[in-house]
């Protein structure tokens, strides 16, 4: 596979690897009790923002309670992320919205509160009251759902809201898989009126065309097929796969001559993400 851009598939690595690694001092912090509020991690499910962060730059983003990857790949305050999970009043909602609730309006985050799914209806809202502003909004396999969702949805294909949804379909709503829910897709529905959409796997590669083709000409939908590693809320293993998509895609850079970049991403990544939790952990 010939790259497409060099250092912009680079840069999905590094935001991959640093979110693994961020999640993995969160899992360490809850097994040593330094981190008291349930955590909804993004462990498995990386790809789907890293590479948004890279080819879609919104002015407002919208997420659903598993959005650290969404934060960190688009430059949310990392620090005040720690100290929001730890509970400390310097945290992005100051200590006071955990793990579910994270933003940063610094780059137009706005925080979660609660209702599943109800972040769709509320970013269509956001675009509506201001169009020249585009717009972010990720959710999940069960929040699609929700009734309003596709209402919501709808309203932004009829008055043309430039609205980019992103479902991370993890098939999962909590612990029953989406076969046992439902035996429709989202995308059948938005692509009948007339919303472009996709069905595709977390793979870069493919997010990376489908958000170039789709970032313009908006409200569109994508609907990325990926997999939670962890239990809904902690840290137990669910459903990790024999090979996940960041092994996949650092083979892939790998075969293309990226083998020593890639180990200086990685170190740097693990030395800046240590540091961090090491010095908010210590201001206990």
């Amino acid at each position: 596979m010939v790259l497409i851009d060099e250092k912009k598939f680079l840069d999905i690595y590094r935001k991959m690897d640093y979110t693994r690694k961020f999640e993995n001092q969160v899992m360490s912090a809850v097994d040593k009790g330094e981190i008291k509020c349930p955590v909804y991690l993004s462990i498995g499910q990386e790809a789907i923002s890293s590479t948004l962060s890279v080819f879609y730059k919104p002015d407002l983003i919208f997420t659903q309670h598993r959005g650290h990857s969404v934060y960190l790949a688009y430059g949310g305050d990392i620090g005040k992320l720690i100290d929001e999970l730890l509970g400390k009043d310097s945290g992005c909602n100051r200590g006071r919205g955990g793990s579910p609730g994270i933003q940063d309006l610094g780059i137009g985050m706005i925080g979660h509160h609660g209702l599943i799914g109800e972040n769709v209806p509320i970013a269509v809202g956001a675009a509506l009251g201001d169009p020249s502003k585009k717009v972010l909004c990720v959710f999940g396999d069960g929040a699609a759902e929700e009734d309003y969702v596709f209402t919501a949805m709808g309203f932004a294909v009829t008055h043309k809201l430039p609205v980019f949804f992103v479902c991370e379909d993890n098939n999962l709503s909590i612990l029953t898989k989406k076969s046992e829910r439902r035996s429709w897709e989202l995308t059948d529905a938005t692509k009948a009126i007339g919303m472009p959409s996709a069905n595709i796997p977390d793979d870069p590669f493919v997010i990376a065309e489908y958000v170039k083709e789709f970032r313009n000409n908006l409200p569109a939908f994508l609907n990325c097929r990926t997999c939670r590693h962890r239990w809904h809320t902690g840290t137990g293993e669910d459903g990790k796969p024999e090979k996940d998509r960041l092994e996949i895609f650092r083979e892939e850079l790998i075969k293309n001559g990226l083998e020593h970049k890639i180990y200086r991403t990685e170190q740097l990544n693990g030395v800046e993400v240590e540091k961090l939790w090491k010095e908010h952990l210590q201001k206990q």
